[in-house]
Order: structure tokens, then sequence, then C-alpha cells
């Protein structure tokens, strides 16, 4: 039996203090722009996205602002740089000029999108590029990060911006369907392997996860749809909150792996096998600021075990992700992620989005800090093939091999999540009642759950 703590991983606290004095100033800072103020208003009404979601970090002047971001709950090492650690804000940089740094996932695009002229700092395709785009007391810029933590313009050779293009492409364009799942894993683990040894794991996470979502997107009407509307206000996917990843008992390990050698850390686990038979282990990139939520199913004996690091024998039964990795393939091969979540308003998206004739789920999360819901997915067609083998081998009653046959299941979706005061965790409780209704053994033939 394994440390408790570190199983379960922290326990994520609320930060309204903190909340407080990051609204009030971005208001004020926005409100004293006329062009951020507009900019604000089009993010909102045009994709659902607050402008303080997408703020990467802030340049001040005034030494007096240390004492409130003290009293806030910012701490600092060196002076120079100020970091909420534990809540998501954004970290306050000491500079000689006071500047709102926002994240975009391409600067030329958001230029071109807001109809925009402005010097950008750093190569193209590098690790940091960077526009100032509004003047005033204080300034803003759009900011677009590829692995890269610093707050400058890295100097960076042509070979490595070739090679990280190089490897954007193999990504883009990997092999996911093979005779076995061992051989498509290890397939990709060498993909990984090579761009890890030529750019290093941070740019080359930024770049598998670049590709990964268009593998997605080809999948997910919600995600394609949403992604146009941010590239419209010119922001791309630059709120992401996590991306979420099913894998089989026996594959589990080699998914965790991989995602390591991109540069994820194990943070916490979450366990449900008590209720629902699942576990998620939930991993962060801490240079890029990126989350994984890896799900696998889980026996209930097996509320104490480190799924990440030990081997799991086959159950008798599949549960939902083991289903779906029969049914669909690994994540990490041909079924590709199973949703991506984006911060939102999330009152604001649903109703753009309802407009546009895409519907959510009930919500999951449903709190002042904390609010989570999905899209009710996309079908696929599945392989009656392995309809035929789940059901000979007993993970699937007659009636429900038959519905996925003919009416295929639903292989996508897109979270919305709206989180405040700065809370960084997940509700076990809502994620167990949502998969319980993603289990494509308990959602009605032709009807989404």
């Amino acid at each position: 039996m394994h440390d408790q703590d570190r199983i379960v991983g922290p326990r994520w606290r609320l930060a309204p203090k903190a909340e407080a004095f990051y609204v009030a100033l971005m208001e004020r800072e926005v409100t004293a722009s006329p062009s951020a103020l507009a900019l604000a208003s089009r993010l909102l009404a045009g994709a659902g996205v607050r402008v303080f979601d997408i703020v990467d970090h802030i340049v001040f002047r005034d030494a007096s602002l240390r004492g409130e971001l003290e009293a806030a709950g910012w701490t600092s090492g060196d002076g120079a740089v100020w970091a909420h650690e534990g809540a998501l804000f954004p970290p306050f940089v000491r500079g000689d000029a006071d500047v709102i740094w926002m994240r975009v996932e391409n600067v030329e695009q958001f230029l071109a999108a807001n109809g925009l002229e402005a010097p950008i700092e750093g190569p193209a395709h590098g690790p940091l590029r960077r526009a100032r785009v509004f003047s005033g007391p204080t300034a803003f810029g759009v900011i677009e990060r590829n692995g890269y933590a610093g707050f400058e313009p890295a100097l960076i050779g042509a070979d490595a911006i070739r090679a990280a293009r190089v490897h954007l492409q193999s990504f883009r364009t990997r092999r996911r369907e093979f005779d076995s799942v061992e051989q498509g894993l290890a397939h990709t683990e060498r993909l990984v392997d090579a761009a890890v040894g030529a750019i290093g794991p941070h740019w080359s996470c930024e770049l598998w996860l670049k590709a990964e979502r268009e593998y997605w997107m080809g999948r997910c009407v919600a995600g394609a749809r949403q992604k146009a509307r941010q590239d419209a206000v010119g922001i791309g996917w630059s709120n992401i909150d996590h991306h979420t990843y099913d894998g089989s008992r026996r594959h589990f390990r080699t998914t965790v792996r991989i995602m390591q050698k991109l540069g994820y850390q194990l943070r916490e686990m979450l366990y449900a096998g008590e209720l629902a038979g699942w576990g998620s282990q939930v991993l962060e990139q801490p240079v890029i600021g990126s989350t994984i939520f890896a799900d696998v199913d889980l026996a209930p004996e097996e509320l104490t075990v480190d799924f990440s690091r030990e081997p799991l024998p086959d159950l008798v039964k599949h549960r939902r992700a083991g289903l779906l990795s029969e049914l669909l393939g690994e994540s990490l091969l041909e079924a590709g992620l199973n949703h991506v979540a984006g911060r939102f308003d999330q009152r604001a998206l649903r109703g753009q989005l309802a407009r546009e004739g895409i519907s959510m789920m009930a919500p999951f999360s449903d709190t002042p800090h904390l609010y989570q819901e999905l899209t009710h997915g996309d079908r696929s067609a599945v392989d009656p093939r392995r309809v035929d083998l789940l059901e000979a081998r007993g993970h699937i009653s007659a009636e429900e091999a038959e519905d996925l046959r003919l009416n295929g299941a639903i292989i996508t979706h897109l979270e919305n999540i709206e989180r405040n005061q700065g809370y960084k965790g997940f509700n076990r409780e809502g994620i167990d009642a949502v998969l319980r209704k993603l289990d494509p053994r308990a959602y009605a033939s032709g009807a989404a759950p």
C-alpha cells in the first residue's frame, strides 16, 4: 500500500482574496483602455471567453504593488517573478513598463483577425513570439508560446525551428492503426523519443498537443466549430483547461510513460472504484501549463493501487474506458482524445453553441468555483467485428451489441468549464455521474446521453 497523500494528491484550495485582487486589477486596466475593452467584449460575445482567463503574465513597474501581491497570496523567491502557488492566476513580473500579456495560439493570426499591425518579436515558429497591440499607461500585448517558460523571446537557431516543424508534421501524420496495440504504442513512443531528443520535451509537448487537437477536431463537430469561433477573434486554442485520454488497463502504464517523456508529471489520482469502476491520473506539464486527465477502469478493491505505475490485470468485464478502448482503439492511437476542455464563461458559451444547434448534457459540476458540462457528443461507426468479440467475451449483452453495430458509439465531446477563485481541482462525484452516462451500454439507441 502506498502513501495515501501521494496517491490522492494535493487538496486544492479556493483563493477568493487573490481573485478579488486580480479581477479588480483586470477590470480597472481593461476599462481604462478602449481597445482592450472592445477586445474583451468581442471575446465574450464571439467565443464565450473571459479575457482574464487568457492572461499569460503581467509586467509591473511600481514596487509598491509587491505589498498588494503578498497580501493576496503571490510569493517570489527572487523578487523578479511573483507566482500564486496552488491556484490558477498568472504570474507578475518586475519590468520597466506596465504590460498585460494575453495568450494567443498565433500572433499573426491575432493581428489579422483584429485588423491590427504591430512589430512581432521572436522568429516565426519559434519558442516565444509577442507583439504589443494596445498602448496606454498600461499596455496590452499578445504572446505565443511553444514550450517555453521565459518572458523574453529566446535566441533560437534556424535548424532547431526546422526540426520542430518537421516533428510537428510527424505528429500530425503519424500512423494510428496497427496489427496490435503494442506495435502502435511502440511506434508512437519512437516518434516522441525522436522529437524530445531533437527539441526537448516542452517544445515537443506543445507540438504533440496541437496535432492531437487537430485529430480530435476532425471527429468533434463542436470542437471544430468552437475553434473557428476562437480563430475569428484571433486567440485560437489559448484557453485550454485540460485534455482527456482513455486507456485500457493493459496499456495504461505505457500511456503514462509516453506522457512523462513529454514533460508531464504525476499530479493527483482520483479514485471511484467503489462507485463506478474508474480511476483518473491527472498529469501536469509545469512548463507549458498543460493538464491531462487519463482515465482507466478500476475494480472496487483497487482503491489503493498506484495504477500509473503498477500493472493492472484484465478485468472479467470492461468498465467504460476499457470498453471504449476495445471498441474504438486506444486514445493514444486511433480513438484520439475523448474530449478537450476550454475555460469559458459557461453561460455565454452554452447560449452561443445552442444558437448553432450544439447542445449540452446536464452539468456534472455546478458550484460557484467549478462548473463543468459536456456537449452531447459525436457518434462514429464501430467495427462490427470488435462488437462481435466483445459480445462473445461477455462484456456487452446481445441488445447492447446490436445497438453498437447499428448506431455506433459516441466518441468525442467539447467540455465547457468555468473556474473561479483560482480553483485548480476536479469534482470526483460529478465525474462519476457523467462517466456512468457516457458508458456505451448506458445510453439509448439513437439518442445522445
